[in-house]
């Protein structure tokens, strides 16, 4: 087998590999001969089967593994002779297309082809050290944790049939049939509904025109779907809905207190006032980190700059314009209608998608050297919370999981780069700054630059 690199231009190789027939002929008389004792073939004893007639029965099939092994080798040798690390999967162009092929299996002429890879950039990392971080710390203000529990309280409170007209807070059970243009729609149509007046369950204008309605009263409702309403075929266009009221109710007293906290499970009001601070702290905390997360990553996109594959940054490209068109058919609107062009939005994500394979090298490339992996432990105990998603389908999910090594994949990769977020960070200088929830909680004006 004789190899000759043919190209060396920044990340890109490619060598030119010729087997020559002889040896071709002499791997297929191997395979063949290794064939003998095992195959069965009417008229000969094991062993006893002439090489032309193996040949004749076997040849092109066996050839066919011949050549494919030809090839696997060489990508072997290339790699570890140069000591690479792949990109891509090799790309190979054998000479003479199909008719190269061919020859080969009829062992008419030499096996040649051209083996195209494009490596992974070699950069140095650094230290961490000099990073100045500012991570955004907020503590659940008490006001916020009496909010949420006169909000579960809401989802139990008591009411009580009433006679005449109702008001707001008091709740409504309706029958109602929706139409537009006369006609019913699809999901248009409920029976025995309940609706709190002035919760905006419905959609705007709806509870309005059935405030002072009393039980027996039919009433005819005019709204029109808001704009970016997520049944696409509903939204913007007017409705009218047939309602009738079959029952008012008014709201009975909130009882916050030890009784209502063993509802919960807990020992006492103070306890499940606890138990909220702490599940809205964590909240919160993940708010925080995210955060911290998406400085440090904007930190490392200013400071590290290397040559790219292009093969990865096209696969991303084209993940991301994927999504945007989905996202598009689904809300049937144009990048006129967000300022833009397809032109411009084609070089703006294009640009993220180099960000996210230089920010995802330079991440792989600490993990490496920090040695970071994830253990089977923290791996099962991700699918074991992703199965939780899906109650009563949970080890229908696990098996899922078992069986599919890719999916298994997609849930190791951001463990992964979490934990190497976490050997970054713990190397930069990060302070802790108070800030307000509102200002914690405020959207990132580029989301879709994050990695």
């Amino acid at each position: 087998m004789q190899v000759t690199e043919t190209l060396s231009e920044g990340l890109k190789r490619a060598y030119k590999v010729v087997l020559p027939m002889e040896d071709l002929a002499k791997r297929l008389e191997g395979e063949l001969e290794s064939m003998k004792d095992k195959v069965k073939i009417n008229g000969f004893r094991p062993g006893k089967v002439p090489m032309e007639h193996m040949r004749k029965m076997y040849g092109k099939q066996v050839m066919g593994d011949v050549l494919q092994n030809a090839v696997n080798e060489a990508n072997r040798k290339i790699v570890e002779d140069n000591g690479l690390r792949l990109a891509n999967e090799p790309k190979i162009d054998i000479d003479g297309g199909d008719e190269g092929v061919k020859k080969a299996i009829e062992v008419a002429g030499d096996l040649a082809f051209t083996v195209n890879i494009e490596i992974l950039p070699k950069f140095d990392i650094g230290t961490f050290d000099d990073i100045a971080l500012e991570r955004p710390v907020v503590a659940v203000p008490d006001e916020d944790v009496a909010q949420a529990l006169d909000r579960m309280a809401s989802q139990s409170r008591p009411f009580n049939a009433k006679e005449g007209a109702s008001v707001s807070g008091d709740k409504l059970t309706i029958d109602f049939i929706g139409k537009i243009d006369g006609v019913e729609f699809e999901g248009g149509k409920g029976e025995g509904i309940d609706l709190v007046l002035g919760s905006g369950q419905f959609i705007p204008g709806f509870e309005d025109q059935l405030m002072g309605a009393s039980a027996g009263d039919a009433r005819v409702v005019s709204v029109s779907f808001p704009e970016n309403y997520q049944a696409a075929n509903l939204a913007g266009k007017a409705a009218s809905f047939d309602v009738t009221v079959q029952g008012v109710a008014a709201p009975g007293d909130l009882v916050i207190d030890d009784e209502f906290a063993k509802g919960y499970g807990m020992e006492s009001l103070d306890k499940l006032k606890d138990a909220v601070r702490s599940t809205m702290q964590r909240e919160l905390d993940s708010v925080s980190r995210a955060k911290l997360k998406r400085s440090l990553l904007d930190e490392l996109d200013k400071r590290y700059s290397f040559e790219l594959p292009q093969t990865l940054v096209e696969q991303e490209f084209t993940s991301i314009w994927g999504r945007v068109q989905q996202e598009q058919q689904q809300s049937g609107k144009t990048f006129a209608d967000e300022n833009t062009t397809e032109e411009a939005a084609r070089t703006e994500y294009r640009r993220i998608a180099e960000r996210r394979v230089r920010l995802g090298l330079l991440m792989a490339e600490v993990g490496e050297q920090e040695k970071v992996s994830v253990s089977d432990d923290e791996l099962s105990a991700a699918i074991v919370e992703q199965a939780r998603q899906y109650p009563g389908q949970e080890k229908a999910v696990w098996d899922f999981y078992q069986k599919n090594q890719q999916a298994v994949a997609q849930i190791r990769a951001p463990l992964y780069e979490e934990k190497v977020v976490d050997v970054i960070v713990a190397k930069a200088k990060v302070t802790d700054k108070t800030v307000s929830k509102e200002e914690l909680m405020k959207d990132d004006e580029d989301e879709t630059a994050k990695v």
